[in-house]
């Protein structure tokens, strides 16, 4: 199998030489075009003020492999959308846009975004996330605080029972200076962030119904817990992100309760009361305990947003100083019937993080398609499960999966069919279009999180083709995110399942292959200015192998993922603008005339950087 190279584009530096920093500036991008395109003509057609115009191209650069063509115009808008016009002379133009090369005319929602306005902080970009569950995650023994009314105490190391009457009261007591005392764990990993899953006080394990947002729960240490292990992560140059409901809250919460108390009460404009909801307000998926928030009350938009004692703002300065925040189901905040306030609630919440810090970052929950959510400057990223994390799924799952896997998926009555190589790209490809580069590169690539099977079960189990979906995570524009436990080897079917405790005192069923493979790839991808920041271009793809380049002005890497044996592909080092290739990961490509035959083994991840 040959690769195949297509005139390609992206946000990254050596495709936009100069953005915009302010409307009304301009700014210079540029098309590569492998020379066997014989183009002719190229234009940039863009969109001022609703209006489409046109940006004639010049030949700005020609190399042994490509012609880069550049094209100058004017950022008018926030948000401008831009695709490519190719023209050979004799079969008529053809469109480039972020899904590709087409001959019909394709429509705008997923052309290639200007955007101005502030960027998300450098760090988030180029770390690695990591994911924690505080009540599974570790106990210091340092609380000791009796059993709240509405929990069920578990001994940590039984299996969370999953589904039933204690599914989300069990309660394993793990806490905030459990977190800090394996500080140690985090950073041998190589991540370089933690996310921490709710620590609000709730009557749950989970702590998504929030029974006050004024303070950290006792039971995982109070305020002082908090501040406590923000500072000592931040010694260890490890930041730390906090996540936030904006939907709901929890029906103890003293907003609701104060709300139905007194009908007058500036509470009540909080939610949404009426003798057509079921139980008289209405409430995140019908749930009875998670009464949903009214963002069109101004009194709510004070405290959550505004100034530094709101709630957002306070978590992240002194003595918390949180680096963000991650917002549950932020694609349903501010949306109920024929309200739509969501894009509102995420200006908002953005406006009120930048506000108390220069440097925190906002990510959303998103489940489905985020892409509208994302281009008017509102969150820095989201998390990017259609994207990336079903896709990878559905290229590597195991021949047989947990029912709830065959299924179901996210709630969708369709589980999780095999797909193959191209239409893998072609899904990946289509939920990247449309979305601002840096939002791309602030989006959360995950193989799984507390609320989905682990990825070890999806593979069945297997560790080569886990090792192939940890080095598509880490080499993928995106910020890895793992969930603790998925580096030694934890499973789990679906959320609850997956919720399984860290066995720090049984080290010895830790997976230390998997271990080793994490930290490995992990450092690969900080040791790399083309993972970390270049641009990203398909160039092969094939039922069982998929081949991409990462590339960047310092460094360009050449990765292959395959999930079985499959037929060689063969690389001309002419059509990668290179003289030879280093191995970074994986197997020493075989010299192949004027370039290499890739290895066909697998399941498998290789990467190699490109020698000028």
């Amino acid at each position: 199998m040959e690769t195949s190279f297509e005139p390609h584009h992206d946000g990254s530096a050596p495709y936009v030489a100069s953005p915009a920093k302010a409307l009304g500036d301009t700014t210079t991008v540029k098309l590569r075009v492998p020379h066997a395109w014989k183009i002719t003509r190229v234009a940039v057609r863009y969109v001022l003020d609703g209006e489409p115009s046109a940006a004639t191209a010049t030949l700005a650069e020609a190399t042994e492999a490509d012609q880069w063509w550049a094209a100058t115009f004017r950022v008018a808008n926030p948000t401008t959308p831009y695709r490519w016009l190719v023209d050979d002379g004799v079969t008529g133009f053809a469109w480039v846009n972020a899904t590709g090369t087409h001959k019909h005319d394709p429509g705008d929602a997923d052309d290639y975004l200007a955007v101005v306005g502030s960027p998300a902080p450098a760090w988030h970009a180029e770390g690695v996330v990591y994911q924690i569950f505080p009540d599974r995650f570790a106990r210091s023994g340092i609380v000791d605080l009796p059993t709240p009314a509405w929990a069920v105490d578990r001994q940590w190391d039984s299996l969370p029972t999953g589904r039933g009457p204690a599914t989300g009261r069990e309660l394993y007591r793990g806490d905030l200076h459990g977190v800090t005392e394996h500080l140690d764990h985090v950073a041998e990993l190589g991540a370089t962030a933690v996310y921490l899953t709710p620590v609000f006080p709730a009557e749950s394990n989970h702590r998504y119904n929030a029974s006050s947002f004024d303070h950290v729960d006792p039971i995982l240490g109070g305020d002082a817990a908090l501040a406590g292990l923000t500072a000592k992560a931040h010694a260890r140059e490890i930041r730390v992100i906090a996540d936030i409901t904006l939907n709901h809250v929890g029906d103890a919460h003293p907003w609701f309760t104060q709300a139905q108390r007194e009908p007058e009460s500036p509470e009540r404009g909080f939610f949404w009361f009426g003798r057509t909801h079921t139980h008289g307000y209405a409430s995140w998926f019908n749930v009875r305990t998670l009464p949903k928030l009214n963002h069109a009350s101004a009194e709510l938009t004070r405290r959550l947003f505004d100034g530094p004692g709101s709630i957002v703002q306070r978590y992240l300065r002194p003595p918390y100083s949180v680096d963000g925040w991650r917002v549950d189901v932020a694609n349903m905040a501010g949306r109920f019937r024929d309200v739509d306030l969501g894009p509102q609630v995420a200006r908002a919440m953005r406006d009120a993080v930048e506000e108390a810090s220069d440097d925190a970052v906002v990510i959303a929950e998103h489940c489905h398609d985020y892409r509208s959510d994302v281009r008017g400057g509102n969150w820095h990223g989201a998390m990017n499960y259609t994207g990336f994390t079903r896709a990878v799924w559905m290229w590597l799952r195991a021949d047989a999966l947990p029912d709830e896997l065959e299924t179901s998926f996210f709630g969708m009555p369709a589980g999780l069919p095999r797909r193959d190589g191209v239409t893998t790209v072609r899904t990946m490809r289509q939920f990247a279009a449309g979305v601002p580069w840096d939002v791309q590169r602030n989006s959360w690539s995950l193989l799984d999180s507390h609320d989905s099977a682990r990825f070890l079960t999806v593979v069945g189990g297997s560790r080569e083709r886990h090792t192939v979906g940890v080095g598509m995570q880490m080499t993928f524009p995106g910020v890895p995110m793992v969930f603790a436990g998925d580096e030694i080897g934890l499973e789990g079917a679906w959320g609850e399942d997956a919720r399984r405790t860290m066995p720090w005192d049984a080290r010895a069923s830790w997976d230390a292959g998997i271990l080793a493979t994490y930290r490995r790839l992990i450092a690969l991808r900080r040791g790399s200015p083309a993972l970390r920041a270049g641009g990203m271009r398909f160039v092969h793809a094939s039922p069982d192998a998929i081949a991409y380049l990462r590339e960047g002005a310092e460094e360009r890497v050449l990765c292959l993922a395959t999930r079985q044996p499959t037929s060689a592909i063969h690389v001309l080092f002419a059509s990668l603008g290179c003289q030879s290739l280093t191995t970074l990961e994986g197997l020493d490509p075989t010299p192949d005339g004027a370039g290499v035959s890739l290895p066909a083994t697998g399941p498998a991840f290789h990467a190699w950087r490109l020698n000028p």
